[in-house]
């Protein structure tokens, strides 16, 4: 537990210091997907759905909700994103919709929150365009897959 580095010697939460790193490129890459009836995945692929296009809708919501990550969780430190960018594939074998986020920045601090928050953020709106039809819809395997740049280095998930 000693390396938790969002609590101080006392046990207290805090801000991590950043102001001493390098100044590197850093990016990170998350997945995710919403699996759902195969009805509602096809009213999302033939651009049925009453709300609009969905995967467009939900691609800008993950963007919009990368760049407000410091707003969503309390220590993050607010970046400056050089790059956003979401992949929503519609799996149609597996009635699900993969969800995949690239961030990058040059700066003090990863982007592992930013890319796990946009996957997130473009899951529940995909759910929320189409709940209407199908509130059973699940959301899951959000996960960090790669991180590079800082200190630590290379990070791939097995």
């Amino acid at each position: 537990m000693s390396d938790l580095t969002h609590f101080d010697e006392k046990g207290a939460a805090h801000m991590v210091d950043v102001s001493a790193k390098d100044i590197t490129h850093r990016v990170a890459v998350a997945r995710g997907k919403i699996s759902m009836q195969p009805e509602t995945l096809a009213l999302v692929t033939e651009g049925r759905a009453k709300k609009g296009d969905v995967l467009g809708v939900a691609r800008l919501a993950g963007i919009m909700g990368a760049k407000k990550t410091h707003d969503l969780i309390p220590l993050c430190h607010p970046l400056a994103l050089s790059k956003v960018a979401l992949e929503l594939v519609p799996d149609v074998d597996n009635a699900c919709i993969d969800i995949e986020a690239t961030v990058k920045t040059t700066g003090q601090t990863g982007v592992e929150m930013e890319a796990l928050t946009a996957v997130s953020i473009a899951a529940l709106t995909v759910y929320d365009m189409v709940k209407a039809v199908d509130k059973g819809m699940v959301i899951s395997d959000i996960r960090l897959v790669l991180k590079d740049g800082g200190k630590s280095g290379l990070f791939e998930a097995g």
